[in-house]
């Protein structure tokens, strides 16, 4: 018997770590991304030690670490005095306790050292799925070209606006926080501030208003994350381009150490941040969901994207060795595994206290998706 096809919607964090999860347990994987190339578009990953030990055990150590910075510290500090509420050491420290670093590494780079691991006729470009037609027997992809796959199983890792969600779910929009973002990347040698090597979060004087920094390119630049309150969001686009003096203007009143990293920004984009409600199922017969598409989160713990990837791992694991029939089950043994884990960390990132004051990190840092149990 040949090896179960499995077709995958969206070749972005999480769609190419399945990839790479489902073809080390030997499935035959397709991957379709609407995008017609990939473009050096997006700026950051922070992927904290529970994601990097997911993908040190998908051969991605040395790819993954070669345009990588290794932060020094997570830090937090109060935006208009500077002082520290929690200093957390990560590097050497984090490798020892949790088995890995933290890594913080440009998306492009990232998803270039997965398509790096993965044969090119893995990923098929410019494929939209706009139908998808979930079958006892598999599942039909249709495509804004006109062109329908028929696959095994599907997965849906399509983000916050998936496709596969609203097939198995019905429409649903996603909400808008109230929040905008605005991000930045600077070069170091324009910065003369302490804590560059570190990730530092300034909390602001509420929980939507703070300031993130961390080391980008091996160091040799500077990620800056600011959110602050805004009443709607009218734009059609999610991420426009910035006014960097409007940013400034936002956090004038912030210590001068952090108003400095925004003196050195030049361009800014801007963007909203919408999230949805944790789901009770992510998965009918043949097709599941993974990553955005089913557990969209805020980024203030930093986990949006480490959710993605842990999920690929776990979801590699629960299709090993499966055969046409037990597919369904299988996909059940993955999100009962997982559905608890993200749907805290949605909570959490909502919430946004996590570390304010230090605390606990093991939760988050110390999960191991190479040994969570599957029913």
């Amino acid at each position: 018997m040949g090896s179960l096809s499995i077709g995958i919607c969206g070749g972005g964090v999480g769609g190419l770590t399945a990839a790479l999860a489902l073809k080390r347990v030997g499935l035959d994987v397709v991957v379709f991304e609407q995008s017609a190339q990939f473009a050096r578009v997006g700026a950051d990953l922070n992927l904290t030690p529970n994601a990097v030990r997911a993908l040190d055990g998908l051969g991605l150590a040395e790819a993954i670490r070669a345009s990588a910075a290794r932060p020094t510290h997570r830090i937090s500090r109060v935006w208009d005095t500077g002082e520290e509420t929690s200093r957390l050491e990560m590097a050497d420290t984090a490798e020892r306790v949790y088995g890995a670093p933290q890594l913080t590494v440009h998306r492009a780079d990232f998803l270039n050292a997965l398509r790096m691991k993965l044969p090119p006729s893995v990923i098929e470009l410019g494929r939209r799925a706009t139908a998808i037609g979930n079958g006892p027997n598999g599942v039909r992809v249709n495509f804004a070209d006109g062109g329908a796959v028929d696959v095994d199983a599907l997965i849906g890792a399509d983000g916050i606006h998936s496709v596969a969600r609203n097939a198995l779910f019905g429409p649903e929009s996603p909400e808008f926080t109230g929040l905008v973002s605005y991000r930045s990347v600077v070069p170091r040698a324009k910065l003369s501030i302490p804590n560059l090597d570190a990730f530092t979060k300034w909390w602001g004087p509420t929980p939507d208003v703070q300031i993130v920094t961390f080391p980008l390119n091996r160091g040799e630049e500077t990620f800056i994350f600011a959110t602050t309150p805004q009443d709607d969001w009218r734009e059609e686009s999610w991420t426009l381009k910035g006014d960097v003096d409007e940013l400034r203007r936002v956090y004038s009143g912030f210590h001068p150490e952090a108003r400095a990293l925004l003196d050195a920004c030049t361009e800014v984009t801007k963007s909203a941040l919408y999230v949805r409600k944790p789901m009770a199922q992510w998965s009918v017969g043949r097709t599941t969901l993974l990553g955005d598409a089913c557990h969209p989160m805020v980024p203030f713990m930093a986990q949006g994207a480490c959710m993605a990837i842990e999920d690929a791992v776990v979801l590699g694991r629960a299709l090993e060795g499966v055969d046409a029939t037990s597919i369904a089950t299988a996909f059940k043994r993955y999100e009962e595994a997982r559905k608890d884990r993200t749907a805290r960390v949605q909570q959490g990132s909502r919430g946004n206290e996590w570390l304010k004051q230090g605390g606990n990190a093991d939760w988050v840092y110390g999960y191991d998706a190479w040994q969570t149990a599957l029913a």
